[in-house]
Formats: C-alpha cells, sequence, structure tokens
C-alpha cells in the first residue's frame, strides 16, 4: 500500500536537487528519494523528472510513499509534566520530563512529545517522516530539558539547516563521577554504533565527527557538576564522552556509573539536563533562547552530593 503526499518547496531549498529535496522534506534516505524518482513515484509540479533537476521554491513537489509502520505512528496520549516553555506560529519549545520519548519508533511503547502535543491540540510540521513530523532534533528518553518541534514547513526546513549548520547552541549540565582533568576542555572523538552491544553507542576509530566542550561549573567531594556545550549531536553524546574520560555521568550505569552511589542518590537515570536552548528565529532571525529548570529528581540527587561536601 501507498500514500501520496505532496509539500511546495520551502524558500530554504530553492536550489537544490530533486532527490536532496525529497530527503528533506518526507524524512527520507537520499538513495530512498532517489530511488523514488526513479521509479516515477515523485513528481515536481505534476512533472517526473530526474533526480538531478534542481528545485525552485514553490514548486510542489509529490510523493508515492509506502504505508508506514502504523505501530511507529504517534497516538494522541496526555503526557504527564510535558510543559510548553514557548508557542508562536512558527515553533513550539517544550520541556521534556525524563520517560519520554520524543517519536515513536520501533520498541518505544512509552509516552512521546508528538503524541504528548497532539493530545493536547497544538499543531506541528508535515515535514519529515511521518511518525516523527515537525522533530528537528532529540533528547533521549532517559534526558530531560529544552527541545524545540517546528510547527511550519519554513520552519522545518530552517531549523534542521541551523542543527546541521551548528548555529544552534545546545547546553547541557551533567553531574558526572569524580573531578576531569582539566576541569575545563574539549572532547573532539568520533562516535559510532558500540562494537558488541546493539543498544549503546562507543567512540569508534572512522565514526562520526563528534565534538563535546565542558566547563566545571562545581566541584563536590564525590562529583562534579559540568557545564556542557555540544558542537555537534550525535546519539548518546555527551554521555558516551564523559564515560571516555572515566567520568560517566552519575546514574548512568549502562555507560559504567556506579550503581551504588545512584542508588544512594534515588537516581534511576543519568543526571543529564538539557538546561538551555538558543536558536535563530525561523521567521525574522532573530536570537531567541529558552531555559528549564533542573528536574525534581536531579535537583535532589544533587542537592544531597552538594550536603556531602
Amino acid at each position: 500500500m501507498t500514500q501520496r503526499r505532496s509539500l511546495p518547496v520551502p524558500e530554504g531549498l530553492d536550489g537544490l536537487r530533486l532527490d536532496a529535496a525529497i530527503s528533506r522534506l518526507f524524512g527520507l534516505s537520499r538513495t530512498s528519494a532517489a530511488d523514488l524518482v526513479q521509479a516515477g513515484a515523485a513528481t515536481l509540479d505534476g512533472n517526473t523528472t530526474m533526480k538531478s533537476e534542481r528545485v525552485t521554491a514553490g514548486a510542489v513537489l509529490e510523493v508515492e510513499l509506502p504505508d508506514p509502520d502504523r505501530s511507529t505512528l504517534p497516538v494522541p496520549t496526555v503526557v504527564d509534566g510535558l510543559t510548553v516553555l514557548y508557542e508562536d506560529d512558527d515553533v513550539l519549545v517544550v520541556d521534556k520530563p525524563v520517560g519520554v520519548a520524543a517519536h515513536p519508533s520501533p520498541g518505544w511503547e512509552g509516552p512521546t512529545v508528538i503524541g504528548g502535543l497532539a493530545a493536547a491540540g497544538h499543531r506541528v510540521s508535515t515535514s519529515g517522516a511521518e511518525e516523527r513530523q515537525g522533530v528537528v532534533h532529540r533528547l533521549d528518553v532517559g534526558t530531560s530539558g529544552c527541545m524545540v518541534v517546528a510547527k511550519s514547513e519554513r520552519a522545518y526546513t530552517v531549523l534542521k539547516d541551523a542543527f546541521r549548520e551548528r548555529t544552534v547552541d545546545k547546553r547541557y549540565h551533567a553531574l558526572v563521577q569524580g573531578h576531569p582533568d582539566p576541569m575545563s576542555g574539549t572532547v573532539d572523538a568520533p562516535i559510532d554504533r558500540h562494537p558488541t552491544s546493539a543498544y549503546k553507542f562507543a567512540v569508534v576509530a572512522g565514526g562520526r565527527d563528534s565534538v563535546t566542550h565542558y566547563e566545571t561549573i562545581e566541584a563536590f567531594r564525590h562529583a562534579t557538576l559540568l557545564d556542557i556545550h555540544l558542537e555537534t549531536g550525535r546519539t548518546h553524546q555527551i554521555r558516551v564522552h564523559m564515560t571516555a574520560l572515566k567520568h560517566p555521568c552519575v546514574g548512568d550505569v549502562t555507560y559504567g556509573a556506579d550503581p551504588t552511589l545512584s542508588k544512594k542518590l534515588g537516581l534511576e537515570r543519568q543526571w543529564l539536563h538539557a538546561v538551555k536552548l538558543g536558536f535563530a528565529h525561523p521567521d525574522d532571525g532573530r536570537w531567541v533562547e529558552f531555559v528549564s529548570p533542573y528536574a525534581p529528581d536531579l535537583q535532589r540527587a544533587l542537592d544531597r552530593v552538594a550536603a556531602w561536601g
């Protein structure tokens, strides 16, 4: 079974190759987009053409897509603790609670940001794969904090470009075990899937370039609170890089954190929070920033660490 979808080419994609524009607008791989064009399942203003054809803003792209796996589509579900920090015609900025995925995926049966927004009556962009429409970046299920979702097609394109070009300011706070030496620095180490664990990532030669900057906010007896700035946005990047420094995030037993310390602090996840997100607004380019206070479980754990000295 297939479904037909059509979208106008936004200004931000003007001049791109047809296969690249389809990839960006409909959330497909470049290869899948090229295959659609080759099979005659994609048209530009009603005409079939070559994958190398350049698109122009305003032209209508229509593609015939295979029906998605219905089990991975967003289900409107009220999500406790999902707070909207800001909303206008182009963007939604949310404070994502722990235990919530950005969007549905195979094997995940819990709540999602997209499902929660749908349940609350919020409209999001139709760009991107159907199960993650409007999602321009993600936070791990076990990571809380600021996340932006595109509402307009223009915003989706502009924000995807901004994340790709690394012009978004992504700030995290992480409580890590021990005391990194030096106290401030940069981890520049490629990341790819873990060689032996299907659900983990690792520093791997030949992996995707990954850069993490960190600065010490405060050092305690058993842990250090870090301010972290990401240049790249790889899956589990902070967790992997902190583990590579031999200072995993407190509570992150998946990546080698001390389970005894996690238990003493009452943590059931990594101490990692997306505290601030800044970007040029897709409408007029003005710089906007949003902040999220620590989640209650993180604040309690930090207070206990501070009380130990």
